[in-house]
């Protein structure tokens, strides 16, 4: 079942949303070649603890088995596309990262991701992180009420592939409120006048994945990485969205409404 939103709970999804913009924010500044991505995770949970929030993602299990994510932040560096884990892993020049981050504020989640350059990265990458970038914004910027969920993830695809990359349909964005994940789903590939109708008062994480290679993915060893398949580069860009009557508001504020 989807939820609307009430215009009190979108101001507080508005509130957490906004500290964890700022927190990710401030996790990218710290970004550099030498850098673990464990100590990435050590000041995602000192900024979230001093802003009174609570980390989405840690002890999340996405069933009722005891699988447990162990940190507050995901980490992923260059093939790894989604729930890397923070380890004792040195960021080098040339790495590319994706920091993914769920906020828990006031009983409603918030998620957002951003993935960056570490130190001077290639002009393929360069153009990887572009184009992903730029599929989130153009599918943000086209929300509106009464618009189907199949044009937006036509854009996406469209854009994408239009550059070259893959889109990764084995993962994809989600309803989100009370719940890290909720209905719908958001899938990043799509035909247009298909789908549901998109109505005020939804809440939409909305994340478009690429990789410079195969469109397949395969999960690591630890249960939870995702990797493409054929280790190919990947990227990541992700906010939360609330459907209005003439548009959107980004709740995360990756792109100003």
């Amino acid at each position: 079942m989807i939820s609307l939103k009430t215009s009190k709970e979108l101001h507080l999804m508005r509130q957490g949303g906004r500290i964890g913009a700022e927190v990710l924010d401030e996790l990218i500044e710290m970004v550099r070649p030498g850098l673990t991505t464990l100590e990435i995770e050590k000041k995602a949970e000192e900024l979230l603890s001093k802003n009174n929030t609570q980390p989405a993602f840690k002890n999340y299990s996405p069933d009722s088995s005891n699988k447990k994510y162990p940190a507050a932040l995901c980490v992923s560096v260059n093939d790894e596309l989604v729930h890397g884990i923070p380890s004792k892993r040195i960021l080098a020049d040339g790495d590319i990262i994706t920091l993914d981050l769920g906020v828990y504020y006031k009983g409603y989640y918030t998620d957002m991701a951003k993935t960056i350059g570490v130190g001077e990265i290639s002009n393929r990458d360069k153009k990887l992180i572009t184009v992903t970038r730029e599929a989130l914004i153009t599918a943000i910027e086209n929300l509106k009420d009464r618009i189907r969920l199949g044009d937006i993830s036509f854009l996406i695809q469209k854009i994408i592939e239009d550059q070259g990359f893959s889109v990764i349909r084995d993962c994809v964005g989600h309803g989100i409120g009370k719940e890290i994940h909720e209905e719908p789903s958001v899938p990043n590939f799509g035909k247009p006048g298909t789908g549901i109708l998109l109505k005020s008062g939804m809440t939409l994480a909305i994340e478009p994945m690429a990789s410079a290679g195969s469109p397949n993915v395969k999960v690591k060893d630890d249960g939870w990485t995702i990797t493409t398949a054929d280790r190919s580069q990947s990227a990541h860009f992700e906010d939360t969205i609330a459907i209005e009557k003439n548009g959107y508001q980004v709740l995360t504020a990756l792109i100003k409404p």
